[in-house]
């Protein structure tokens, strides 16, 4: 998390307000730099280990990690241990990263298309390295050599992975059909303006397709609700196949004053 939000000892303090209040699950952003240079930015890995060992029941994940510019192996030892610590209860969400300067400030390539190739062979190396079985595998850019890592995460078959896609583009939901969730954003929508529900209903829909039915898929949603209406706006995009609702904490949403009340009025 970014700016105020941007301290991990706050984090830790409205995610145990969370589980305390009823939610579910306790998702945090994935970033090395933000747009204002100024402003802190904490690590989502560390924070979510503090957030671990204080909870006991929420989900937990970064939605989502630029796993284009992570070292798979390092993410690999990370996400396992993170699912250990929480006895089973992370989310691996994965995406190419919203931020190019990212990648160029450190020397990284922001190519679109080379990042898409690297998240792919990542996400097929990571999977394999969470097995605990020795993995050999040679991609274009990513490169496994007889590497066996231990331990091995809690879950089975493995930790769910999450994929992020920007509709219209396609390339995003297909790669999510792939897998275990889709976390749909729009290129029309976002933080000042929420996305119709027929909107969300075609992306989820074209998943389905490439996929051939929702059943297994975890839909996630980032958006804002008022506890007054909160039932009736989730309610609009359940219809489709929302599974999970995130409810969106921001400096844009009134602060961290805000985010503290909206937690303590519970989900919807």
């Amino acid at each position: 998390m970014v700016g105020e939000f941007g301290d991990p000892l706050l984090l830790t303090e409205l995610a145990v307000g969370a589980e305390e209040h009823g939610w579910d699950g306790v998702y945090l952003w994935d970033h090395v730099l933000y747009h204002h240079p100024q402003w802190s930015v904490a690590s989502p890995v560390v924070t979510l280990a503090a957030i671990a060992a204080r909870t006991s029941r929420v989900r937990l994940g970064v939605l989502v990690t630029a796993l284009a510019r992570r070292r798979v192996q390092v993410v690999a030892r990370e996400t396992a241990t993170l699912d250990v610590l929480s006895g089973g209860r992370l989310v691996f969400g994965a995406g190419l990263g919203s931020m190019d300067a990212e990648y160029t400030a450190f020397g990284e390539d922001p190519d679109l298309l080379t990042r898409a190739v690297r998240l792919d062979e990542s996400l097929n190396a990571l999977v394999a390295l969470w097995s605990g079985e020795p993995v050999s595998m040679r991609g274009e850019l990513v490169r496994v050599s007889g590497v066996q890592m231990r331990p091995t995460p809690v879950q089975r078959p493995r930790i769910p992975v999450w994929c992020a896609g920007k509709w219209p583009n396609r390339a995003g939901f297909r790669r999510a059909a792939r897998w275990d969730g889709v976390m749909p954003t729009f290129a029309e929508y976002g933080r000042d303006k929420p996305v119709p529900p027929e909107v969300f209903a075609a992306a989820v829909a074209f998943v389905a397709r490439e996929r051939g039915s929702l059943a297994g898929l975890d839909v996630a949603l980032e958006g804002w609700t008022e506890p007054d209406t909160a039932a009736e706006t989730v309610a609009a995009y359940a219809e489709s196949g929302l599974t999970w609702w995130v409810e969106a904490m921001g400096w844009w949403r009134g602060g961290v004053a805000a985010a503290r009340e909206r937690i303590t009025a519970g989900p919807p």
